[in-house]
């Protein structure tokens, strides 16, 4: 299976899950059939899904010895997650990012993880919102690193019916930045505005309060990565807020 070929391995892979906050119960959830998880989080004292699938939680040393080593942890926390796990780490693993962004993660993972393992930075284009019916058809980004799994882990995502987009950090970043810098910036002001009209309104509008659900729950963690993380989204946000200014400007009466 494409699983397989992730390792030069026939037995069922182990992956090692670093953080069981919302995203990495997704990760397990999409991934619990195709590896054995191992997670790692002193958050919790177990591990276990809505649904009652429980996985084993051990410490940092033994979970970073996994097959892959998947890195759900906010960017903030992610140097000194690498730092720490970097001795521990087989020769070959594949040790993979979850995050928002991508030039610093991928610098991070760089400076601070050993030669003998590959990396790949990814960016799941969904969250749980999003993909609570599942992740098929949704987006993920990757931004190949260092080694040469970059082919067999594209080609297992697309197994699970998700859109590979192969990108550069610089690239991704700058994308991001409108991507979501925008829609989770205004969606923040909205949502500060309190309840939104739920019966007199259009099309537009409730498709606009969908998309304020799906990124409202996020942690404050995310919108931090977005907004302050991506050195591009200043760039984004000021000429935003300058173009609001502009309009607001033009429809103030005189």
């Amino acid at each position: 299976t494409p699983v397989d070929q992730i390792s030069s391995s026939t037995r069922k892979q182990t992956l090692g899950l670093f953080g069981f906050g919302a995203f990495g119960k997704l990760v397990a959830r999409e991934l619990a059939a195709h590896f054995e998880i191992t997670v790692c989080d002193p958050a919790y004292v177990g591990a276990v899904l809505d649904d009652g699938r429980a996985f084993q939680m051990r410490g940092l040393n033994e979970t970073a010895r996994c097959d892959v080593v998947v890195l759900a942890v906010p960017v903030a926390r992610l140097a000194q997650l690498c730092q720490r796990i970097a001795p521990h780490l087989r020769s070959g693993a594949l040790v993979l990012d979850v995050g928002s962004v991508k030039l610093i993660p991928m610098q991070v993972m760089a400076d601070h993880l050993p030669d003998t393992v590959h990396i790949l930075g990814t960016h799941p284009l969904f969250g749980p919102q999003s993909a609570q019916a599942g992740i098929q058809n949704r987006k993920i980004a990757l931004c190949p690193l260092r080694g040469s799994r970059a082919g067999i882990v594209t080609k297992f995502l697309r197994s699970l019916g998700l859109e590979v987009i192969l990108t550069t950090p610089e690239d991704h970043d700058r994308d991001a930045a409108m991507v979501q810098g925008l829609t989770h910036l205004i969606a923040k002001v909205l949502n500060d505005f309190g309840p939104l009209p739920t019966h007199l309104t259009t099309i537009s509008f409730d498709l606009l309060r969908d998309a304020i659900g799906m990124v409202k729950d996020d942690p404050p963690a995310v919108l931090h990565a977005i907004e302050s993380a991506n050195p591009f989204s200043a760039e984004v946000r000021d000429a935003f807020f300058e173009k609001a200014d502009a309009l607001r400007t033009q429809f103030q009466v005189k």
